[in-house]
């Protein structure tokens, strides 16, 4: 079973690592990291998840590769990089209640800019509705929002890649 999950598991860290590490960093140069940190997502899952394939492929199955096996290394790979990155950003929000409170007044403040918008294509109930959530929204809330746009596009990257990487033993 290491075999299999070695490579998954040293991508998976170093892409929660740099997720992370990018979150703090943008915390630095901006009051809302959030969407940055989002586009900056975009970019490593899917090259941690290909190169978790690529070296399993490569150096632990002698240039073979079966479907199942990508999809397994792929999740294992999107799934270690987004708890990582989800606890080091409520771990960060935890620490810096200021930042917390940056992140949320920005929201607010593009809630507020597009409330016609808003209303207009989704009711002034929804839009009440995003109100209370807002206010009600903590720095767990913040972190798991962006471990899960980590798995949504892992998992489309992982059945790509691994159809693209596929060769079996004939």
């Amino acid at each position: 079973m290491t075999k299999y999950l070695k490579t998954a598991y040293q991508f998976g860290v170093l892409g929660g690592i740099l997720s992370g590490l990018s979150f703090y960093v943008l915390s630095l140069f901006y009051p809302d990291p959030t969407n940055l940190n989002l586009v900056f997502g975009y970019v490593i899952t899917p090259f941690s998840v290909y190169l978790a394939i690529k070296f399993y492929k490569e150096f632990a199955n002698e240039g073979f590769l079966s479907f199942a096996e990508g999809m397994t290394i792929g999740a294992v790979t999107y799934l270690i990089l987004a708890i990582l990155s989800t606890l080091t950003i409520w771990g960060i929000l935890v620490s810096s209640p200021s930042l917390f409170e940056a992140i949320q007044t920005a929201k607010w403040a593009v809630l507020e800019q597009n409330k016609e918008v808003i209303i207009g294509q989704v009711g002034q109930k929804s839009f009440d509705l995003t109100q209370t959530n807002l206010k009600g929204m903590g720095p767990w809330d913040i972190a798991f929002n962006d471990g899960i746009w980590k798995i949504l596009p892992g998992m489309f990257f992982s059945i790509l890649i691994s159809v693209i990487l596929k060769k079996n033993k004939t």
